[in-house]
This record gives structure tokens, sequence and C-alpha cells, in this order.
């Protein structure tokens, strides 16, 4: 395995119907970790899918360096970086059977036939696909023509595994499965790989590191935990978590205590873990509150009364979707028995748990 190292990777394509050059990845900075399984997450268009390609050779490099153990590959050809790149459409071959897609590649870079044995039979034992070598992809199920397609990448035994969007295509309960197969396979083989996803929940569970993208720029890079709690910025805050971040927009005064104003007559009392800069005071500014931390009143502090739109009773828990002024917001709480909608609901803020972001840039403060 080896680690993959980009500096100022920059990808430009040709002048739009406007004349202007469309810039889809600019200035990536990062390293994959020998050993690390690295998830690039973002919404379409932010340019995740076109950096990996660009780590597997398919997408030239504008400008930027890209390394691979200690070789700069930026002109080496896809076929000699000694990587493996797992499809969203899986790219099975259709008239073969699971044994020979597994050993196809192996076959073009005439590996003897002992040893491309071995391997597929490695690979079907520890993907659970011995039952299923003579079948073709037409009789296969979605998750296991995914196990095929990983297993066509695990006999290569490369450097690098590049997942694009490998689960996109499989049904909720086949993705979870799925999830933990990958994580699996990760585990056991060691592999350095990276792995593309607009799933959050995939880049959650899946990345030991998460780079957050948006219109091809690196919002943040750290744990899936670290971006959770301590989002760099409105986007990230409001990406990751399903539920998303609420935001609520205001102006930051004090008044009996720190609060919000709303505007209106609204104000959203605020208790803080440490004391708050003067700077923040009588700025425009965005308050970030994850759903788990919008309690009902008598479990934390500071009081409102939003009304109640929805509620989504889920089993394990209940997601009750409120209103406060123009602020639509979700509550996480357990399972109870609430008021219909329309309904005012008394909630509070958890001491403490909230996150600053300036209005206008939406960087966090």
């Amino acid at each position: 395995m080896a680690q993959v190292s980009l500096e100022q990777v920059r990808k430009v394509y040709g002048a739009t119907k406007g004349g202007q050059d469309f810039v889809a990845v600019e200035g990536a900075t990062f390293d994959v970790a020998d050993g690390e399984l690295l998830v690039l997450v973002g919404p379409s268009g932010c340019g995740k899918s076109t950096l990996l390609r660009m780590i597997a050779g398919l997408e030239e490099i504008t400008s930027g360096t890209l390394r691979i153990g200690d070789r700069v590959v930026n002109d080496v050809a896809p076929k000699d970086r000694d990587i493996a790149m797992v499809f969203q459409n899986y790219a099975l071959y259709p008239h073969m059977t699971v044994a020979a897609n597994l050993a196809f590649g192996l076959k073009l870079r005439g590996v003897p036939p002992a040893e491309i044995a071995r391997r597929v039979d490695e690979a079907a034992r520890f993907l659970e696909l011995g039952k299923l070598l003579d079948r073709r992809p037409a009789a296969l199920s979605g998750g296991q023509r995914q196990r095929d397609a990983l297993g066509r990448a695990l006999v290569r035994d490369p450097q690098v595994f590049l997942l694009d969007e490998p689960l996109s295509n499989l049904d909720a309960k086949l993705r979870a499965g799925m999830r933990v197969e990958i994580a699996r396979l990760h585990r056991q083989v060691g592999a350095t790989m990276v792995y593309v996803t607009h799933d959050q929940v995939e880049a959650m569970t899946l990345g030991q590191r998460i780079v957050v993208l948006k219109d091809g720029r690196v919002q943040q890079i750290d744990t899936p935990m670290a971006l959770y709690e301590r989002p760099a910025n409105l986007f990230v805050a409001t990406f990751l978590g399903s539920p998303a971040m609420n935001v609520l927009r205001g102006r930051l005064v004090r008044a009996d205590g720190l609060a919000l104003d709303l505007g209106d007559g609204l104000r959203v009392p605020l208790e803080a873990r440490d004391a708050v800069p003067e700077a923040w005071l009588q700025r425009d500014i965005a308050i970030g509150v994850r759903p788990e931390h919008l309690l009902p009143a008598g479990e934390g502090t500071a009081a409102l009364a939003p009304t109640i739109e929805m509620v989504e009773a889920l089993g394990n828990e209940t997601l009750v979707n409120v209103r406060l002024g123009p602020h639509a917001l979700v509550s996480r709480m357990a399972p109870r028995l609430l008021p219909p909608p329309g309904t005012p609901l008394p909630l509070s803020l958890a001491p403490g748990q909230w996150h600053a972001f300036d209005a206008a840039s939406g960087e966090r403060l």
C-alpha cells in the first residue's frame, strides 16, 4: 500500500458557452495516509469524482502535483499507477461469469494461471462469492454485483483502491450491509482507500477522515466526529448530520443575559459555555443548533415556543418539525406523545450546545 499526496491540484475545463473556463477543482491539498480510508464528500458538482478520476489518471491534471507513494504520477498512464477502481455502475462484463470477471484484469497483466486461480479463490471466499462463481451478472442481485466489482479490484492487490459512489445503486438495506462489508474489507486488508460519496451517512460511518468539498474547493478535512462537533463553516455544519443542523439568523444582544434577536419581537435566550467576545455583540450572526440539542422545555435552558408543523415518529426516536417565525427547525427527541400540528411546543436549547457563524461569510466565529 502507499500514501497518496495532492498539492495544489487544479482542474480546469475549456471555455463554456459564456466564454469562461470552468474550474472543477481548485487548489486541492491533502494526504491520504498509507492504509487510511479517506472519504471525499459533497453535493453533486462539487468536484469529488473529478478528484478521484485525476488520482486514477482518467482526467488530466491542469496544475499541481499528485504523488502515489514516492512517485509523481501526473503524467503516468492509469495502467501504470498501480491503482484499482470500483465504479458506480459496477462495470462488469455481462457475458462473463463472476469468476471470469474477477480474473480478467489479472489475465491482461499476464499473471500466471495458478496465481490467478489462487487470488480469485481467496477473494471469492473473503467476499462470500464461492457459490456464485459460475453465474453471470444478470443472475446476481445488486449486492452480489457490487461484491463482484469489489473482488475484481481486490485480486489486483494494488497500492490504492478508488471507489466512486459504489453503493448509490443499491436500496437502503443493501447499502447498510455493504457499508459493513467495505469497512470489514478495509480493516482486514489494511488498504489505502479513497471513497467518493454524496451520502453523508456513508461518509460519517466509513471514513477515518473526511474531505468536505463544495464548488471544487476543500471546505474542511478532519475525523467524522470533529467535523460534526466543530464544523469550520455553515456549509459543513448543515451538510453533515441528519437531520441537518438548525440555523437561526439574527443579532446577538445582551438582554437579561445573552440572546439572539430574530426581529419582530422574537428573542432566543442563549447560554454560553465560555465568555462571548464583545465583538460578537450587535452584529448579524447565524447560530447553529443540532436537532438533538433542541430539547423539550425543562431539559435545558432558554425556553422558546415554536409551532408544531409535522411529527415524524420513527420508533426509536421522534423528529418534530416546528416553526419559529421565519425559521423552520427540527428537534430530535425520545419517543413521546406530542400535541397535534398547529400547537405551540415549549423547547429549549441545551446549555452551551450552539455554534456561532458569521452571517455573511458563513465562517465559524
